[in-house]
């Protein structure tokens, strides 16, 4: 049955958020048309002529009002894009308004900009030690609230951050970037020397010794004599060096040591460290500590003594310095290795860590094929290794292993991670000095030839399959060492006398001179 024109008026009469419904309209006029299709028209018919007449004009009128629909839904559209994007603009202005007068407003802060960075950096950062700090924008405070014209030349303010990566994360900074006026400057930490100054006066100090040395033995206990009756301080020995001592005279009886299961907690009970010895048995003491470490107080009994500035026979001037402070300290970085094995499910499943003060060495062992090691910084491919093997040192182990292959010496106070390879199969191949920042894997592929070793300041040696890695990045507790001047006068000193660096004989006045 066709519908009649009344019909038609109600399908188009609807509305639909004040337009009409263009799917309804369109269905409408194709129902007309079919319409005309289905019951032809005869001439003779002047009643069904204008019926058809009238249903074309209607087929138009809907056709009309659709178009006029599609046209008005994307006008609005447009409007409310147009709506949307001044509001969002709005916005942004009036938050930069908020965010200059809060940053202009208070005067105290931009004077004490530096201070302060140090509480912020240990509220929000936690234990990663990294926080973003904000700039203050150059200008009066008073001019806060002004509207200031593009044409003035203003310095812009900016704001830095270091993002964290976690919980899990091996990243630590060990200084703070500080902000004035949009300028950038390093805290003064990096640029002076560190001094320790005693908030308490020392109680507990243990002595380290070489072992099998009679000189380091006679000293030893000449040393904790002095200490307990003249400064009345509580000493810890090793369990070895207190047996020595007791079989010696029962008069060592006051002396401490302790329990496999207690040297965790060591750095707790100690105030001091002294060691008797030379590089080596500072490093045995640093590898004591796996977390915080005292101070340490390294006497020289050793060979060369590049870490060991005291000498022995001053020792009770020098103490008695060291005791009533301040003191001034280097601090002397350490490395934190992992190996993950390939069979671990993550990078978590790991074995360590294991803190070295000197280097992690990487090496062939005793195979005839050349070492093949790939290498990554913070996941960026650094090269393949080719070669010996590799060394990773830090600034404080510039001067060993490091420095017979190569590398620079740097001085121990500079945060960085020495890449310098051992004997490379490239003549290009030239050592790098890395940030203290950055994670570095060492991993053996797949297709090696061989296995390799890694050692931690010359022992612990582990055997790296292929697909095992070593994860080294900077550890977050370093060994504080006591200057006898300063960290530069004591480094000079100890490349001057311990290498004999640039020693030459001077040139002489009775050759040839100019005119």
């Amino acid at each position: 049955m066709a519908p009649s024109k009344g019909d038609a008026s109600v399908s188009c009469s609807q509305p639909e958020n004040g337009f009409l419904n263009s799917l309804s309209l369109l269905s409408s006029e194709k129902a007309v048309q079919e319409l005309l299709q289905q019951s032809p028209v005869q001439s003779t018919d002047d009643h069904l002529i204008e019926f058809s007449d009238a249903m074309r004009t209607v087929a138009k009128a809907l056709r009309r009002a659709a178009e006029g629909k599609a046209s008005a839904q994307a006008e609005a559209a447009e409007w409310k894009r147009k709506y949307e994007l001044e509001r969002a603009r709005n916005l942004l202005l009036e938050h930069k308004e908020q965010s200059h007068r809060e940053n202009n407003g208070d005067d105290e802060r931009t004077e004490n900009l530096a201070s302060r960075s140090n509480e912020q950096s240990e509220q929000c950062c936690g234990s990663n030690g990294i926080c973003s700090h904000e700039v203050l924008r150059d200008g009066d405070r008073d001019s806060a609230s002004k509207v200031v014209p593009n044409k003035c030349a203003r310095k812009a303010s900016f704001k830095l951050s270091w993002c964290c990566k976690g919980d899990q994360s091996d990243q630590h900074k060990h200084d703070i970037v500080s902000f004035e006026r949009g300028n950038i400057t390093t805290a003064e930490r990096s640029s002076k020397q560190i001094s320790l100054k005693w908030e308490s006066q020392p109680q507990t100090v243990i002595i380290l010794t070489k072992p099998n040395s009679t000189s380091v033995r006679i000293l030893c206990a000449e040393m904790v004599r002095w200490l307990r009756e003249q400064k009345k301080l509580d000493i810890y020995v090793e369990p070895r060096v207190r047996a020595e001592l007791l079989t010696e005279s029962s008069y060592y009886n006051f002396v401490h040591t302790w329990k496999e299961t207690e040297i965790m907690l060591l750095h707790t009970k100690v105030d001091l460290v002294v060691t008797l010895g030379g590089d080596g048995t500072v490093l045995w003491a640093a590898s004591m500590f796996k977390g915080p470490v005292p101070p340490v107080v390294p006497f020289s009994l050793g060979s060369l003594g590049f870490m060991t500035p005291f000498h022995s026979e001053r020792y009770q001037e020098y103490l008695d310095s060291i005791l009533k402070g301040p003191i001034s300290i280097t601090l002397r970085h350490r490395l934190q290795c992992h190996v993950i094995r390939e069979a671990a499910k993550n990078e978590y499943e790991t074995e360590g860590p294991i803190l070295v003060l000197n280097e992690v060495t990487i090496d062939r062992g005793i195979s005839s094929y050349l070492t093949n090691l790939e290498c990554y910084c913070d996941n960026s491919f650094v090269t393949c290794v080719q070669g010996d093997g590799l060394i990773l040192s830090t600034t404080s182990g510039s001067t060993a292993y490091s420095l017979a292959a190569g590398g620079s010496m740097v001085h121990p106070q500079v945060p960085g991670i020495l890449f310098t390879p051992i004997c490379p199969h490239s003549l290009s191949f030239r050592p790098l000095i890395l940030p203290e920042h950055v994670t570095l894997r060492v991993q053996v592929p797949f297709n090696s030839r061989s296995h390799a070793w890694a050692s931690f300041d010359g022992k612990d040696r582990k055997r790296l399959a292929a697909g095992d890695a070593l994860v080294c990045s900077m550890a977050p507790w370093p060994v504080p060492t006591a200057c006898q001047v300063d960290s530069t006068s004591d480094f000079l000193n100890s490349i001057h006398d311990g290498l004999h660096w640039n020693l030459r004989k001077t040139q002489s006045f009775d050759g040839p001179r100019d005119a």
